[in-house]
């Protein structure tokens, strides 16, 4: 079994128009991987596919090996899971939902909750509605990692929180990954968070997955060139190695080009077609990634 999470043709419409639609979704074993996309593009309700919330309307879900939501009593048993919003017992004190999570798992490690109640600074006896919203974010994160779960499925886990709780909690993340080598899908539109984490990244909008690569290529590999002497039709040219992801510019004596999957040696695709390459411009991971979703509007 090489990736933790497949879809084949998923697809999905909860009404008003919005469906996914034909989703095939490959989440490498022991991957972080980072799910991107603006808010409403249906990251959550693919996690939720995944996770068997909801039931497939075509396609199939491969989780850990096994169909879902056909076993899913048996993977939900595997899988941690942090929901966008709060979901414990307000009335409950930390330790009340703790032991109330616990019930329903023999993998539950109480060294490593205490471990985490230490380290997230949490105050047992506070009920969980009177937390911060950074406090409930710890509690919910350690709820999920205390079962010693194969698969972490994060949903914004850090929507909304301060540089320290964002900070606690992905350190938190990525001693469990190391420790456990865990799989985790991290769904979020903070860009410049998941750069830091993930190795692997897809893209979604508007239903549909934009790309799916390892988070190196995704950064290196979306790039600005600054061009001159092109022909007077530049889209006759012989079809290029890299992905023409915009053009701007268009007519005038040099024109801007923002390209995907961009490797070195593709600069001698320009002086074999009579064109100058003046400049390659490094982009950054949210750069690249409004060029993405740029692209794909457009082409559709």
């Amino acid at each position: 079994m090489t990736n933790a999470v497949e879809t084949s043709a998923l697809g999905y419409s909860p009404g008003g128009g919005f469906r996914i639609a034909e989703l095939d979704l490959h989440v490498p074993m022991g991957a972080i991987y980072g799910f991107l996309g603006p808010n409403g593009s249906g990251k959550t309700t693919t996690l939720r596919l995944l996770l068997g919330l909801l039931r497939p309307q075509g396609g199939r879900v491969t989780v850990l090996g096994l169909g879902m939501p056909e076993h899913a009593p048996e993977l939900l048993a595997r899988i941690g899971y942090v929901p966008e919003q709060p979901h414990f017992d307000p009335t409950q004190t930390v330790d009340e939902l703790l032991r109330f999570q616990a019930a329903f798992y023999p993998s539950w490690d109480w060294l490593a909750a205490e471990s985490l109640l230490k380290q997230f600074d949490l105050v047992e006896r506070k009920p969980f509605g009177k937390l911060s919203k950074g406090q409930k974010a710890k509690v919910m994160m350690l709820s999920a990692m205390a079962q010693r779960p194969e698969l972490l499925v994060l949903d914004e886990p850090t929507d909304g929180l301060d540089p320290v709780a964002r900070r606690d909690i992905l350190s938190s993340l990525l001693h469990y990954v190391a420790e456990r080598q865990a799989t985790v899908i991290i769904s979020s539109h903070l860009v410049h968070e998941l750069e830091r984490i993930c190795d692997w990244v897809g893209v979604m909008d508007d239903g549909r997955l934009v790309t799916e690569t390892p988070m190196t290529r995704l950064k290196n590999g979306t790039k600005r060139l600054r061009l001159s002497r092109l022909p007077a039709d530049p889209m006759a040219l012989p079809p290029a190695p890299f992905d023409r992801l915009a053009r701007e510019g268009a007519g005038g004596p040099t024109e801007t080009w923002i390209v995907g999957n961009w490797e070195p040696g593709m600069a001698e695709y320009f002086p074999a077609n009579g064109i100058s390459l003046d400049e390659i411009v490094d982009l950054d991971l949210e750069d690249g990634f409004v060029e993405l979703l740029r692209a794909f509007r457009a082409a559709r």
